[in-house]
């Protein structure tokens, strides 16, 4: 059994706080061998950030806040509310827009490692080994 608490990570290799301005806590990594893992992002309000998951499926329950999600491929725009979970089932071309301060809990298959970065097009190239 593992017990994980944010408090215990902020400060850690597992708290990421990005340049463009969103922080993510991982809870659960590709390390704790569980096949997934699991995150916690916080979005500013005002935030704009294009992703592509090429290598990853992604669901994500929002808890706190509002925006949208735009599908870069065919231009749908969804509102995103506490209470609405979307997921990336087709490695979908995604822009998510932050109105309100936003809380995310993330889920993605495979696990990352906690070490990746978001390249050019926004998805996760996979840390070299």
């Amino acid at each position: 059994m593992k017990i994980v608490r944010t408090e215990d990570l902020r400060g850690t290799d597992r708290e990421v706080i990005s340049e463009d301005g969103w922080t993510s806590v991982r809870w659960l990594l590709k390390s704790d061998n569980m096949g997934f893992s699991f995150h916690e992002t916080t979005f500013p309000p005002g935030l704009e950030f294009d992703m592509w998951y090429k290598h990853h499926l992604e669901a994500v329950f929002c808890y706190q806040g509002e925006g949208t999600i735009v599908n870069r491929d065919t231009g749908e725009e969804h509102k995103i509310e506490p209470g609405t979970v979307y997921a990336l089932d087709n490695h979908d071309k995604h822009t998510l827009k932050a109105k309100t301060e936003m809380k995310l809990v993330c889920a993605f298959n495979p696990p990352v490692t906690g070490r990746e970065t978001h390249d050019a097009d926004g998805a996760y190239v996979p840390p070299k080994d």
